[in-house]
């Protein structure tokens, strides 16, 4: 908390201010993203909680990288340490992404530590048009990749694939992580 705010304080004042230059009601935003209206009250009041595929619903209905919505004011020297910083959990498959770094004015990439456990793919809906993402698994084995070319990929691997077409994320061996860099166009 470099600023002294609770993440969820900063995550409602980015959602509302992302509302308002979108020129958006509540009500509106939340239908286009596919959320109860309730669920977009409570996180614009800083009292939800919400899961990975809220906040890309959100992400691509605003036309905004999740980056803008969950990214705290950074320092000129920037550490993050494992098991640090601002965490997105999916609801449906056991996978987080944590991000560790955002598009600075002019750029068009956020970098994020994926960390997940066999089971359940995670299966991304598109994000915002002209977005790819890589990939670098850093320990374990993933399926990675389109949702209808997924790619089996191990320590070292990279992978580059549309971000803005169906993707998944499925871990072969617990402990499996990785960094996904998103470029945004």
């Amino acid at each position: 908390m470099a600023d002294g705010k609770p993440p969820f304080d900063r995550l409602a004042a980015a959602i509302r201010r992302e509302r308002d230059r979108a020129g958006l009601s509540l009500t509106e935003l939340a239908k286009r993203a596919g959320l109860a209206k309730s669920t977009l009250s409570q996180l614009e009041s800083g009292s939800g909680n919400p899961n990975l595929e809220t906040l890309w619903a959100l992400g691509v209905t605003l036309g905004v990288p999740v980056s803008r919505l969950i990214d705290p004011p950074r320092p000129e020297v920037r550490l993050i340490r494992a098991g640090e910083g601002p965490v997105a959990r999916s609801g449906r498959a056991g996978y987080a992404a944590t991000l560790l770094a955002s598009c600075p004015p002019g750029a068009r990439r956020d970098l994020y530590r994926v960390e997940a456990e066999p089971g359940e793919s995670k299966i991304s809906e598109p994000h915002m048009p002209g977005t790819t993402e890589h990939l670098v698994i850093g320990v374990g084995r993933a399926l990675a990749g389109p949702s209808e070319e997924p790619v089996e990929l191990g320590p070292g691997d990279y992978l580059a694939y549309p971000g803005d077409a169906p993707h998944l994320f499925e871990a072969l061996e617990p402990g499996t992580s990785g960094v996904i860099i998103m470029e945004h166009a």
